[in-house]
């Protein structure tokens, strides 16, 4: 699906040289970006103390409601008495996060917001509410409030982390364009894992259950861990090269795709962007493999980690040089190539784990160590989530 878009103000448009081949050229950002984060300007901290005020609020009221708001399969592992602790600290830190606003001078009304907030969580119970003395545990929906909780603070901590300490673009700001959409869409994400998986569930054994084999998925439990691990990560990634191509190449399922093209600058957020039906079509054939399977629990866990990590890390602004592993596993360098805009890299690198079905297929593309210069769709789509939600539905 031909999706060149026009240039923008950080890259460039197809360039060829006099024998006609392409000429890469490293993309420009601006050294000195208005919202980039300065020690001393109470940013950092107003920031930080939001958040941290925005998620104790969230936990505390996951305390209160787990059998509606938390996933029972987290919820069976945790332990409470750690919980706690780390909403404790968390709500001390935001409190001192804020404070420290007023001690700069700067920025205070990120501060109070951040001091209001951590406020709320106290009244409604902090770090001492009272748990339920039982816990329904077949709520007809749950939402996995906890999920999004855990996994927003522990991805902002590592990606923004790994962002400042090995950019590959180290003018690029936390809070680029569209951060905020894409925080929505984060969130929008995590709450639905739980009907996500209900969906996918119910999807595989009603349409596949007539495929499983009792003695084909006990031969891949008796294989070594890593071997099982081995065996989803190629099953899986045939499946997600071949679905991933597809809305590429039909007319009708690209709009749906373009959503998530439509990200311009790319940062560990930016993969949190995607269209509502396509979340639903990937979760429900992603499973199919899976299923079929039947490997070990212990397997099944680390794919799903494995798979976790890298669909945020290879989105992020990461430059850290892989060697020959670039050619193994999914980098960020292989899948920016795949957001970006320029025609030699149009419709490649379809592959979500390993880059093994693009040599296959012959949709690979790695241009030595040269990354893109422009990011995005042929046509800009509509900068909101709900004009986002209506796009595919709309006529040309």
């Amino acid at each position: 699906m031909d999706h060149q878009k026009e240039p923008t103000a950080v890259g460039t448009k197809d360039e060829f040289g006099s024998d006609g081949s392409y000429l890469y050229k490293e993309r420009q950002v601006d050294p000195m970006p208005a919202r980039e984060f300065r020690f001393g300007e109470g940013k950092i901290s107003g920031y930080a103390s939001c958040a941290l005020g925005a998620l104790a609020i969230l936990a505390v009221l996951c305390f209160r409601y787990p059998e509606y708001l938390t996933t029972a399969e987290l919820r069976a592992s945790y332990d409470v008495d750690v919980l706690r602790q780390v909403l404790k600290y968390g709500m001390l830190f935001g409190l001192g996060f804020g404070f420290l606003t007023f001690t700069l001078g700067k920025r205070r009304r990120l501060g109070s917001i951040g001091v209001l907030l951590i406020l709320i969580a106290y009244a409604l119970g902090g770090y001492s509410v009272p748990a339920p003395d039982a816990v329904v545990q077949n709520a007809p929906l749950s939402f996995g409030l906890d999920w999004l909780v855990l996994a927003f603070l522990v991805s902002a901590v590592v990606f923004i982390f790994l962002e400042k300490v090995f950019p590959k673009y180290p003018h690029q700001v936390i809070l680029r364009p569209e951060w905020a959409l894409d925080v929505f869409y984060f969130c929008i994400n995590h709450l639905l894992i739980t009907v996500l998986l209900l969906v996918g569930n119910y999807f595989v054994a009603t349409v596949f259950g007539w495929a499983v084999s009792g003695q084909f998925q006990s031969w891949i439990q008796s294989l070594p861990l890593l071997m099982q691990f081995i065996v989803l990560l190629f099953c899986a990634d045939f499946v997600l090269y071949w679905l991933h191509r597809t809305f590429h190449e039909s007319r009708f399922l690209w709009k749906f795709h373009a959503v998530h093209h439509s990200v311009e600058t790319m940062d560990w957020m930016a993969g949190s962007r995607n269209h509502f039906v396509q979340a639903f079509v990937d979760r429900c054939l992603a499973m199919v493999p899976l299923y079929l399977l039947g490997a070990d629990k212990a397997a099944l866990d680390l794919y799903v980690s494995f798979a976790a990590f890298q669909a945020v890390y290879v989105h992020a602004n990461v430059g850290i040089p892989t060697g020959p592993l670039k050619y193994i596993l999914a980098t960020p360098q292989y899948h920016h190539w795949h957001h970006s805009s320029q025609k030699p890299a149009i419709d490649t690198n379809y592959a979500v784990h390993m880059p093994f079905f693009d040599y296959i297929f012959g949709t690979y593309h790695m241009p030595g160590d040269h990354w893109p210069t422009d990011y995005g769709t042929t046509r800009r789509l509509p900068r909101s989530f709900w004009g986002q939600l209506m796009y595919p539905f709309r006529k040309e």
